[in-house]
């Protein structure tokens, strides 16, 4: 038996060598036990005994409880540290188990869960009887999907339950994409969580809200607006707060990660970035252009723009100076632009951190959140980032980094 003062990967690494459940020095002690694949059934009966097991997904890991029992909706919610009226996600291993949960599913939701599911997309709409408030945030409605992972689909059909479950992270903090990240935030205040590795995507799931006339995206992630247009034969209305307007007082949120700040980082985070166009915009205009000109102008603008940035950058850390002494100061960039500040970072100290490579946003979104994550570890207190095109998935990329910024951005 060993304490929870190691970090995450060292007592992770140590719990698979030894199989001995993990015990924690602090109020409400748990053991925490990490599950593999013959355990899956141990999982499901904790599940339909009210605890929590954490879950791997294609997005990120999620903290799995009943769907249907408000206590362990409550206990979700105690756990994370999460706001009661940020909604949870009910997750269903097939198309059938959603019918139950709702008051009805219209033809074009069919559709989308014909088309995208098992994957990275969320559905709200009107919810039923059995579905508490206290998994909804308070609310009419219900957030579902079918995730792309086969022993969390596994775990879903043995514990014979919908599985709400939200990010497996304290509130606020960069979502888990790897198990040693949910051990290091909910140890000791969970029963389980369940190992298939790092995850695929690295952002959440799209949340499209069905329960309206005019389908509108709440939250982008790996099934893009393009995506779902293709599918619906009409463009979906874009959520106002995804396009920069300020929330008012006493909005509600209808999905995950729109109201509260998210994915944020201990460290200070800004964002360099071009402000001249928003998403809306900048959509518009690219319907009135050739796909060749676009095509021929995003090369020519993105080498302008990876400079422009870069430069803007340079001169921040110049015009800050002061602030070296007392900074640990790290440059989030993109393979293509790390040589921009490979001079400068080797002369102030300044650690460089490559996302991925610009024309992979998939790299990028990928590694995210697990470099935020080292930034916490290296005890980072200022971080500066690159901003990226938010077309296709993009546009997820972006809102997760504008959050974790907490909208501190420098216009490029």
């Amino acid at each position: 038996m060993f304490l929870y003062t190691l970090s995450s990967k060292d007592a992770l690494a140590r719990f698979r060598a030894s199989g001995t459940k993990l015990t924690q020095k602090r109020k409400n002690i748990m053991n925490t036990r990490i599950f593999s694949k013959k355990d899956i059934e141990e999982a499901a009966r904790i599940l339909k005994a009210g605890g929590l097991v954490a879950f791997p997904t294609e997005t990120v890991y999620g903290l799995g409880g009943n769907g249907l029992d408000k206590e362990a909706a409550r206990k979700i919610y105690a756990a994370k540290g999460r706001p009661s009226d940020n909604p949870l996600i009910l997750h269903v291993s097939k198309m059938e188990e959603v019918y139950p949960l709702v008051e009805s599913v219209p033809e074009k939701a069919k559709l989308l869960m014909e088309s995208f599911w098992p994957g990275p997309l969320t559905l709200i709409l009107k919810k039923s009887k059995i579905v508490p408030l206290e998994s909804t945030g308070g609310l009419d409605t219900v957030a579902i999907r079918c995730p792309d992972n086969a022993m969390t689909l596994e775990l879903i059909e043995r514990a014979g339950l919908p599985v709400a479950g939200p990010s497996a992270n304290l509130s606020g903090s960069p979502s888990p994409t790897e198990a040693s990240h949910v051990y290091h935030d909910l140890s000791g205040r969970i029963e389980g969580i369940l190992d298939d590795g790092a995850v695929g995507i690295g952002v959440e799931s799209t949340i499209l809200d069905m329960s309206t006339d005019r389908p509108t995206l709440l939250r982008p992630g790996a099934i893009t607006l393009e995506d779902l247009t293709e599918v619906l034969g009409e463009k979906p209305e874009i959520d106002p707060t995804l396009l920069g307007k300020k929330m008012e007082d006493g909005f509600i949120p209808k999905a995950p990660g729109m109201k509260y700040r998210h994915y944020a980082p201990k460290a200070e985070m800004i964002l360099f970035c071009s402000l001249e166009k928003t998403e809306s915009e900048r959509r518009e205009s690219e319907d009135k252009t050739s796909e060749k000109k676009r095509s021929e102008d995003r090369i020519s603008e993105g080498k302008e723009y990876e400079y422009k940035v870069s430069k803007r950058i340079a001169e921040y850390l110049e015009e800050e100076g002061k602030g070296f002494p007392r900074e640990k100061i790290a440059i989030l960039c993109a393979e293509e632009t790390k040589y921009f500040y490979q001079e400068m970072a080797e002369k102030e100290g300044i650690i460089l951190k490559v996302l991925g490579r610009r024309d992979e946003p998939l790299s990028m979104t990928h590694n995210l959140f697990r470099i935020l994550r080292e930034c916490d570890e290296g005890e980072i207190e200022l971080i500066l980032s690159e901003g990226y095109s938010e077309e296709g998935i993009g546009f997820a990329l972006m809102n997760r980094m504008k959050k974790a910024a907490g909208q501190k951005i420098i216009a490029v």
